[in-house]
């Protein structure tokens, strides 16, 4: 008996001692937090001083005096949550302090994910399964739209795709809930706010150690301890083996098409990917393969030297390199090596694009070294190497799909795969894969019924969701009333108006040009529909300039 209180004993003693050493190492004084903050400034400054391309160094320096003199007010869990945004700042995915840098020891044990009709529950610790596939609705008692706005910072985001595949975790996080003021109070305990099966209610989580969590690609696994709103009797084709192999193909002879999955450019410690794509080419020339369609949506990167044997074998194969012939899905997870595939897809090839954008610039920064900061021991990781497959002036934050497809959670729910549908079922020879040279086309011939008509289309269609085509078509107006040819250029802005009648934008680069052009009356009433549109905004504060002065 006295073995085993001398036992308890030591035990106690060793548990009180090294919760003695880890509280010391989070007790840093401020002093210590902010030589952290200056340690990292300075390492920017001095070795990574081209990182400053989305942010420039004085309004970075600005963010980083703001936060040091904020340091004395804030909670540990605050200043590191901080230090996270200010990496974030250069908005480069790999330049980052990671996510379990924040998540380690509180993460909500639910899995989240942004469907097309909302965020959702896609999985859950089994003691919370009455939650799967109910919508998140508040989180604390902040609208979920306002609380994906309050973290966003904290992620290292590229694009709106970075931030719906890695992003929705940080919603999670306690402790950057919190910082974010999406919660008034620290707790690890979060109140939500959810809508299922026509009812809204308030479900309390407690949060667990991230390594509890079970999920991977952004979905849960389910096991003995997590459950998923997916049903379990058959798996899509975009998630088969997902997580027993980087790849897999699988001939589907009803419609004599090869489905590829690459959902890494690492290697398989089973297989090598040149030995895969020997493989996968092999399989091609013995089958009757009309289609090719080749997934990479859930493809974050790896070591993009991989990348060339797919490129060759593809363009050796020109009855698969055409178009109509070869589909290629991108999607949010789509990512660093994995965006240099897709670039060299779209620089080689006549795939065809269906899916989401990518998570990734098309020329963006990588490769990152790790940063420890000295007193606090964080890490940092910031990026040194410049990918560039574009030229400069065609970079761009994404790639962007031909065809926008998106699943929605019944689909997900139900194994439906509506973005392999929209490949396997495309056979539409009139669609417009290429909008702006389309209709560039058609005004360079004088077609202008046709060039109104298809132009209204494009802007309706949700195939394009993902296309700035108001900005385009506003843009090419705008250039040819620059350079003279005043009339075309209205008109464009005219067909703008039309398509895109609630842009208060289009009207107002409408109206000036048409004030320009002594256009009087119809210049006021083009500024006055502003006023009707958003009588609050900052533009709405101009038109009211430029009608006071219109009609002195």
């Amino acid at each position: 008996m006295k073995s085993i209180t001398f036992k308890l004993m030591v035990c106690a003693l060793l548990v009180f001692i090294s919760t003695g050493i880890l509280r010391s190492q989070e007790a840093l004084t401020t002093s210590q937090w902010q030589e952290d903050l200056k340690y990292l400034q300075k390492t920017v400054h001095e070795n990574y001083p081209f990182l400053f391309k989305k942010i420039d160094r004085t309004t970075w320096d600005a963010e980083v005096e703001k936060l040091y003199h904020q340091i004395p007010t804030l909670a540990s869990h605050e200043i590191k949550v901080s230090l996270t945004r200010m990496v974030s700042l250069f908005e480069y995915g790999h330049t980052q302090i990671p996510f379990s840098t924040l998540a380690k020891e509180a993460v909500l044990p639910i899995n989240l994910y942004h469907f097309e009709d909302g965020v959702f529950v896609e999985g859950v610790q089994k003691e919370h399964q009455n939650l799967l596939g109910a919508k998140v609705i508040k989180v604390g008692d902040m609208p979920i739209e306002d609380a994906l706005k309050a973290v966003r910072p904290v992620v290292p985001v590229e694009n709106d795709s970075y931030f719906k595949a890695y992003g929705l975790r940080f919603l999670t996080v306690p402790s950057i809930l919190h910082a974010q003021g999406v919660v008034s109070e620290f707790s690890t305990s979060i109140p939500l706010t959810l809508e299922k099966d026509g009812k809204t209610f308030v479900y309390t989580l407690t949060a667990v150690a991230l390594k509890e969590l079970s999920r991977d690609y952004g979905f849960t696994i389910p096991n003995e301890s997590w459950v998923s709103v997916r049903k379990q009797n058959t798996t899509p084709l975009f998630l088969k083996e997902l997580n027993e192999k980087f790849y897999f193909f699988e001939y589907l002879e009803a419609s004599k098409t090869m489905y590829v999955r690459q959902s890494s450019v690492f290697n398989d410690e089973k297989e090598t990917l040149a030995d895969f794509y020997k493989r996968l080419f092999a399989a091609i020339d013995t089958h009757d393969v009309e289609k090719l369609v080749y997934d990479v949506r859930l493809n974050g990167g790896g070591n993009n030297y991989n990348n060339k044997p797919l490129i060759k074998g593809i363009m050796a194969r020109p009855h698969l390199n055409k178009k109509g012939a070869f589909f290629y899905i991108i999607g949010r997870n789509t990512f660093s090596a994995c965006q240099n595939l897709t670039n060299e897809i779209e620089n080689y090839t006549e795939a065809i694009f269906v899916g989401e954008p990518t998570a990734e610039n098309k020329n963006f920064y990588g490769d990152a070294r790790r940063v420890t900061l000295p007193n606090s021991k964080m890490n940092a990781y910031l990026s040194y190497a410049w990918w560039q497959d574009m030229p400069q002036w065609e970079n761009k934050d994404w790639t962007i799909p031909h065809i926008a497809v998106t699943m929605t959670s019944t689909d997900y729910i139900q194994n439906e795969d509506p973005v392999l549908q929209a490949a396997l079922n495309y056979t539409d020879t009139d669609f417009i894969l290429d909008p702006t040279k389309h209709l560039t086309q058609l005004f360079t011939e004088g077609k202008m019924e046709q060039f109104e008509k298809d132009a209204l289309k494009i802007a309706k269609d949700p195939s394009y969701k993902y296309s700035n085509f108001e900005k385009e078509l506003g843009e090419a107006g705008y250039r040819l009333f620059s350079q003279g040819m005043t009339d075309a250029g209205i008109y464009i802005m005219q067909i703008v108006t039309k398509a895109y009648p609630a842009s208060p934008g289009a009207w107002y680069s409408l109206a000036s040009a048409q004030e320009q052009m002594q256009q009087l009356d119809q210049a006021k009433k083009n500024y006055k529909k502003i006023l009707t549109l958003d009588p609050s905004s900052t533009l709405a504060t101009t038109v009211k300039k430029r009608l006071a002065k219109l009609s002195n």
